[in-house]
């Protein structure tokens, strides 16, 4: 071997990784584009079915039965929006009535008898809360000047969830419209010997991330139903609304289920304002507490499990560190995607490069 072609050899390294290097910046910038167009696509392998039924059941042309479907769709959405508005409702009239004189006190009692049980004095408390704010930044942070930036913020977030939401409704239209664009423009940048291959790996995809919704389905389920019972005894108005939202929060990973539970608390707290706080409200807080570490060990012992053993087939380690890194990446949306998108890469890995000890090795289950 002469040192052309080391240097050859050196070279083509170099390009390749820097090609890489690229292509992950790349793909970084238009991270947004990315998860528009997986929404859309997971949006219209859930209308699909739908659209079908309507063509072939009820003889509606293609473009129509589209239109039906996101209609139906949209509709759906809405009406789980519109679900919230008495939670909102009953949420602020029971602002308006709270007693808060006597909520104070309530709460000034069960603080000295925590405090007398735990043989903590209460100037030391206040001594050591007053030292913290004083050393924090916090409140010499916050001022009248924050407020055209917290307008500002929230103006862009609805701004950019429109512009989304808009997106989103486009692409899956398309993707509903001709149910082969996807593919087709996939297919026009893959060379002609090497169509077989993908198509067969986009097949396997498809029913891979289609057992997975379906499980991510049964599990928001079966949260919500034990929510829901836990929720009704307890006797929290509005029980089936909260457990809806909190089983639909555990679809982020990790810190959906720590926002659930610490919402599900609150709403349980602020649904029995006015009451005494000693003997109702932290008691009731208590249980549902109690109900919601439950129902997440159901869920993390049985349910996810279930999920990620027959669907994905990944080991829980395995999904752990992707949904880490993809947080890191992306942040909540790539976690959320972490698991379909990591699945679609396993099965490119097995039908492309399974001849390499490391792609056996990840994709043996596939």
């Amino acid at each position: 071997m002469n040192s052309r072609t080391i240097s050859n050899g050196i070279l083509r390294a170099v390009g390749i990784l820097t090609g890489i290097v690229l292509l992950c910046y790349f793909l970084f910038k238009i991270q947004s584009v990315i998860a528009y167009v997986l929404i859309s696509v997971v949006i219209s392998l859930i209308g699909r079915p739908l659209v079908i039924f309507l063509r072939k059941r009820l003889k509606f042309n293609n473009t129509l039965a589209v239109i039906t479907t996101m209609a139906l769709m949209i509709l759906f959405i809405a009406g789980i929006v519109s679900l919230f508005i008495p939670l909102v409702m009953e949420q602020s009239r029971n602002l308006s009535l709270l007693d808060y004189d006597k909520l104070l006190a309530s709460m000034e009692s069960v603080y000295q008898e925590v405090s007398d049980y735990l043989n903590i004095s209460r100037t030391e408390v206040e001594a050591s809360l007053e030292e913290t704010l004083r050393n924090s930044d916090l409140l010499s942070s916050f001022g009248f000047s924050a407020i055209p930036s917290l307008l500002n913020n929230v103006l862009g977030g609805i701004g950019t969830f429109s512009f989304g939401l808009f997106t989103v409704i486009f692409i899956s239209f398309f993707f509903l419209k001709d149910s082969g664009l996807f593919q087709n423009s996939l297919m026009a940048l893959i060379p002609d010997e090497k169509e077989t291959r993908v198509i067969n790996s986009l097949e396997k995809i498809k029913g891979l991330l289609s057992r997975y919704f379906i499980g991510l389905i049964l599990q928001i389920t079966v949260l919500f139903v034990f929510y829901t019972i836990v929720l009704l005894i307890v006797g929290i108005e509005n029980a089936l609304v909260i457990a809806f939202l909190c089983a639909l929060l555990n679809l982020i990973p990790y810190i959906g289920p720590l926002i659930g539970g610490a919402l599900m608390i609150m709403l349980t707290m602020s649904s029995n304002l006015g009451s005494d706080f000693s003997g109702v409200i932290l008691p009731k807080a208590i249980y549902v507490f109690i109900g919601f570490l439950i129902g997440q060990l159901i869920d993390n012992f049985f349910s996810q499990p279930f999920i990620f053993s027959s669907s994905v087939k990944s080991h829980p380690l395995e999904i752990f560190l992707i949904i880490i890194i993809a947080g890191l990446l992306f942040g909540v949306l790539g976690m959320v995607i972490a698991i379909p998108a990591y699945t679609a890469v396993k099965v490119v890995l097995k039908e492309f490069l399974s001849q390499y000890k490391v792609v056996k090795s990840l994709t043996k289950n596939l």
